[in-house]
């Protein structure tokens, strides 16, 4: 079996209009609570969250999304890499806008970038992923998720788009899974 390898350079990087282009998502899965008699009660939503490599605080894998793939793929590479793992893109959560110093280039020299996030219905953890030496896992529900968010634009992409889109498909979600 081939190692996972994470990508690195920009060279492949898309931008549009002075924005650096990024594909991410909040990957998620149900987990059940245990009852007073150890049965199976409710089932609670967790997110998967990964610490920041640069400060405190968690984040949702996001990175560069690149010439020779689509957002989707992207996004579900990012989560691989950065996060260890693999499941379906269920939805569509929307762009949101950020500054970053360590993204600024001479394609977008104030750092500009412009995130698709999706939901990522998780399926596989793996035990070993390309950047598990320098990453930590952490599953917490959604007000622990909004707690300790790094960033404000990914606290807003989970507040606002996530909790509405769980809210509306959980009926379809809860058969399914």
């Amino acid at each position: 079996m081939s190692e996972l390898v994470a990508r690195t350079g920009r060279h492949q990087q898309r931008y549009e209009a002075g924005c650096r282009l990024i594909a991410g998502c909040i990957p998620f899965r149900f987990r059940y609570s245990e009852g007073s008699n150890g049965s199976k009660s409710e089932k609670i939503l967790e997110v998967l969250m990964i610490n920041s490599t640069s400060g405190p605080g968690l984040l949702f894998p996001k990175g560069g999304w690149e010439n020779d793939e689509t957002v989707e793929e992207a996004a579900a590479r990012e989560a691989l890499e950065e996060a260890g793992v693999r499941g379906e893109l269920m939805h569509f959560l929307g762009h949101y806008y950020f500054k970053s110093k360590t993204l600024q280039d001479e394609f977008s020299p104030e750092g500009r970038c412009r995130a698709a996030m999706f939901a990522l219905f998780v399926k596989e953890e793996l035990d070993s992923w390309p950047e598990q030496s320098r990453r930590v896992r952490s599953w917490v529900t959604i007000p622990e998720a909004v707690n300790c968010c790094r960033h404000s634009w990914m606290r807003e992409a989970l507040e606002n788009a996530f909790k509405k889109w769980t809210a509306d498909a959980m009926i379809i979600l809860m058969e399914h899974h």
